[in-house]
C-alpha cells in the first residue's frame, strides 16, 4: 500500500529525468507520499467486510515527515481512543479498555490491524517504497484508452519486508495510482489495493477512497474513505508522545 496513511509537499512534478530509474524512483516516491506532506491531519472511514462479520470505524490519522504518525479511532463509540502511534522505527497499540500500551515488534508490522485487510505497516508506513525496493518502468502507454505507467518493485538484499515483488500503475497525465499489486516470495499475487474517487482535499488533488482486496478470500475486503485532509498544517510538538497516545 502504499496506503494507507496512508503521504508529502510535492512540488510541481517535471518529467524531465535523466534515466528510467531516477523517473521511477521520483513518480514512486510521490505516490508512496500522497497522502502525508510535510506534515497532515485527516479524517477516515475505513469499512471492514469479511465473511463472518462486518464493521465501520471512523479515526483520525496525524503525520509528520516520515517518522511520526498517530492513528486514533473516533468511532464507534466501544472502540474510541484505541490508538496507533508511530515515533521513528518505534510503533505502540494503545487500548482504552484495560489502559493498556503494547510496543508492537518488527515481526508484527504485517499483523492486520484491528482486523482490517490493511496491517500495521500499512497505515503507519513504516516501510518506504523507494527506501526498501528496486524500481524499475515494466510497461509505459495506454490501457483501456488511459495513458499510464506499470512499475515493478522488487526488495532490496537488507531491507526488512515481506513481499517478494510489488507492481504499481500510475496514470501518466496526473501521476495519480490506480492499483497496487502484492506478490509473495513464491510469485503469488497476495493482495490488491485500488484507488479511485480522485477529488482534491487539502488543495491536493488525491485517490480519497482505497480498497484492499485479499486474493484468497474474493468476498472480503476493507474500504478506507478519505472524509477530510489538511496537509502542511502545524501539530504540537508532543503529539508523538506516549503520553498523548494515552490521553
Amino acid at each position: 500500500m502504499r496506503l494507507l496513511v496512508l503521504s508529502v509537499g510535492l512540488g510541481l512534478f517535471s518529467p524531465a529525468f535523466a534515466t528510467d530509474e531516477q523517473r521511477a524512483r521520483e513518480i514512486v516516491d510521490r505516490v508512496d507520499r500522497l497522502l502525508r506532506g510535510d506534515s497532515s491531519r485527516g479524517i477516515v472511514t475505513m469499512q471492514i467486510v469479511t465473511e463472518n462479520w462486518q464493521r465501520s470505524l471512523t479515526m483520525q490519522i496525524l503525520s509528520q515527515g516520515t517518522q511520526n504518525a498517530l492513528v486514533r479511532i473516533q468511532q464507534p463509540k466501544k472502540e474510541a481512543g484505541t490508538a496507533t502511534l508511530k515515533v521513528d522505527n518505534n510503533i505502540w497499540n494503545y487500548l482504552p479498555k484495560v489502559s493498556r500500551t503494547i510496543k508492537i515488534p518488527s515481526s508484527m508490522m504485517m499483523a492486520s490491524w484491528m482486523g482490517s485487510h490493511f496491517t500495521n505497516d500499512d497505515l503507519v508506513k513504516d516501510s518506504q517504497l523507494v527506501r526498501d525496493y528496486f524500481l524499475e518502468i515494466a510497461f509505459e502507454g495506454d490501457r483501456d484508452g488511459t495513458p499510464v505507467y506499470e512499475f515493478l518493485l522488487t526488495p532490496r538484499p537488507e531491507a526488512p519486508v515481506v513481499w517478494g515483488k510489488i507492481e504499481l500503475e500510475v496514470r501518466q497525465d496526473d501521476l495519480m495510482p490506480t492499483w497496487q499489486r502484492y506478490y509473495d516470495e513464491d510469485g503469488t499475487l497476495m493482495r490488491e489495493l485500488r484507488f479511485s474517487d480522485y477529488t482534491t482535499l487539502g488543495g491536493r488533488l488525491v485517490p480519497a477512497r482505497m480498497v484492499m482486496q485479499p486474493q484468497d478470500k474474493p468476498q472480503e475486503q476493507t474500504v478506507m474513505v478519505y472524509d477530510d485532509m489538511e496537509f502542511d498544517i502545524p501539530i504540537a510538538a508532543d503529539t508523538f508522545s506516549l503520553r498523548n497516545l494515552e490521553r
